[in-house]
C-alpha cells in the first residue's frame, strides 16, 4: 500500500506567489528561462535554472551552477520571499486549463515504495539527466521539482478533498501568463491529515508516475547518499485520481521519406494500413487510427487487423507507428537517437504539424490517438516500459509554490 506523508513546505508569501511560480525546469532551455525571468527577481527559475544569473556560455551542469542555485534559494529565504510551514501539512493543487479542472494532493511519497515498486514506472531514465537533478538536489538540499503521479480513484479520498475545497479558502489563486489557473489549499487539521494518510495506506495499493521519472529516480538515489536524513527518504509528489486526468497525444514528424517517392511511400503503407483521403485535418477519434499530413493533404490511416501485437506494448499506437512505418519503411529504428524524427506534444495542435511540413523542415507528420490512463496502468503493472515519447500531460505543475527541504 502507498505510504505518503505531510511535509513542511517552503512556500512564497501570498502576494508573491504568481511572481515566484515558474514553469518546470525541463520545459525551458537556458535562453528561454532567462527571457521568462527577465525583470522578475522573484522567479523560481533563479533556483531551478540558476545559470540565468551566471555568464553566458557556462556549462549548465557545472558545480558553479548548483552553488548559485543554493545561494539564490538561501537569499529567497533570508529576504522573506519564501518561508517554511510551521507544521507538516498536505496541500490540494487544482489546475484549470480551457475550462477543464484537475485536482491532486501534494504530499511526499516514500522512497522505499519507489524501490519496492509500490510506485509504478513506465519509462526508462537517462543517467546524464538523473545526474543533473541529483547534483542540484544534493547541493541545495531541496526537492524543487514535483513528480506528477496518478492512482485509481478512491471515493473516500475524492470526497474528503472535494469537501476541503468547498469549506476552506485557498491560499494561492492566480492565473498564469499562459492562461492556466493555479489554486492551492493547505490542509492543516490533524484529523484530516491522519485520515488522508490512512486512506492511502489502506485503499491505494499503487501509485503511478505519470510525468517526472527522472526527478523520482534522482530523489531515490539522493536518499541513498543521505541515509541519515529522514526528509531524504521521501520525495515531493502531486498525486491525481485517474478520473481527473487525461493524456494528450504525442505526435511525430519525419524529415524525409527515405528516398521514396510519395507514391512509393503510400504504396508501402497500404500493406499495413487502410488509407483514406481526408478534406480536414485528422485528429484520430479511436485507437489504431492515425492522421498523416503529406504534401499539403491529410489522410486517415487505419491499422489492418493482424498487423500488430495484442500485448500491452504491442497494442499501443506509438508502437504500431514505430514498427510499421518509422522502422519498417523509413529505417528509423531508434527514435531516441535518430535525428530524422521529432516529437510534437498534442498541446501544440495539428496546426504545428502542418507548419513543420509546410516550412519544408519536415516531409510528413503523423497524428496519434492518445495513450489512455488504463493502458499506462496496465503497462506499469506488467513491469514493462512504454516506447519513448508516448505520453504528454498538460497542464504542468508550477515550481516554487511548494518545495520540500531535505
Amino acid at each position: 500500500m502507498a505510504v505518503i506523508k505531510p511535509f513542511k513546505a517552503l512556500k512564497p508569501r501570498k502576494e508573491l506567489a504568481e511572481q515566484v511560480a515558474s514553469r518546470p525546469y525541463d520545459v525551458l532551455n537556458s535562453q528561454e528561462a532567462k527571457k521568462e525571468a527577465a525583470g522578475n527577481n522573484y522567479s523560481f527559475l533563479r533556483i531551478t535554472k540558476s545559470e540565468i544569473d551566471l555568464p553566458e556560455g557556462i556549462d549548465i551542469h557545472s558545480q558553479q551552477v548548483y552553488d548559485k542555485a543554493k545561494a539564490n534559494l538561501e537569499l529567497f529565504i533570508q529576504n522573506g520571499t519564501l518561508y517554511q510551514e510551521a507544521k507538516p501539512c498536505y496541500y490540494v493543487y487544482q489546475l484549470v486549463m480551457n475550462g477543464k479542472s484537475q485536482t491532486g494532493l501534494v504530499c511526499t511519497s516514500s522512497v522505499d515504495d519507489y524501490f519496492k515498486d509500490v510506485i509504478k514506472k513506465h519509462e526508462l531514465t537517462r543517467p546524464e539527466k538523473e545526474k543533473d537533478r541529483i547534483d542540484h538536489m544534493r547541493t541545495i538540499r531541496a526537492q524543487t521539482g514535483n513528480v506528477f503521479m496518478a492512482y485509481r480513484d478512491v471515493m473516500e479520498i475524492n470526497a474528503l478533498i472535494s469537501g476541503w475545497k468547498v469549506k476552506n479558502a485557498p491560499e494561492y489563486d492566480f492565473t498564469a501568463s499562459d492562461g492556466i489557473k493555479h489554486t492551492i489549499w493547505t490542509i492543516n487539521r490533524d484529523d484530516v491529515i491522519n485520515s488522508i494518510t490512512n486512506l492511502f495506506a489502506t485503499k491505494v495499493p499503487n501509485t503511478y508516475i505519470a510525468d517526472g521519472h527522472h526527478r523520482a529516480a534522482s530523489a531515490a538515489k539522493v536518499s541513498q547518499q543521505l541515509p541519515g536524513s529522514e526528509d531524504a527518504q521521501f520525495f515531493l509528489t502531486t498525486i491525481f485520481p485517474e478520473s481527473q486526468l487525461a493524456i494528450l497525444d504525442y505526435n511525430r514528424v519525419v524529415k524525409d521519406l527515405n528516398d521514396l517517392t510519395t507514391e512509393e511511400f503510400i504504396g508501402a503503407l497500404q500493406e499495413d494500413f487502410m488509407i483514406t483521403y481526408s478534406p480536414e485535418p485528422v485528429k484520430p477519434a479511436v485507437l489504431h487510427e492515425f492522421g498523416m499530413y503529406l504534401e499539403d493533404e491529410w489522410y486517415i490511416l487505419t491499422a489492418r487487423e493482424g498487423t500488430y501485437r495484442k500485448d500491452p506494448i504491442g497494442v499501443l499506437d506509438v508502437t504500431i507507428l514505430q514498427k510499421n512505418v518509422l522502422d519498417k519503411i523509413l529505417d528509423i529504428e531508434d527514435p531516441r537517437t535518430n535525428n530524422r524524427v521529432d516529437f510534437v506534444g498534442g498541446i501544440r495542435g495539428l496546426e504545428e504539424l502542418e507548419k513543420r511540413v509546410k516550412s519544408g523542415e519536415m516531409a510528413a507528420a503523423f497524428s496519434l490517438y492518445p495513450v489512455t490512463l488504463e493502458q499506462l496502468f496496465s503497462i506499469a503493472d506488467s513491469g514493462k516500459v512504454m516506447p519513448p515519447k508516448s505520453t504528454w500531460f498538460e497542464p504542468k505543475l508550477r515550481d516554487g509554490l511548494l518545495t520540500h527541504l531535505i
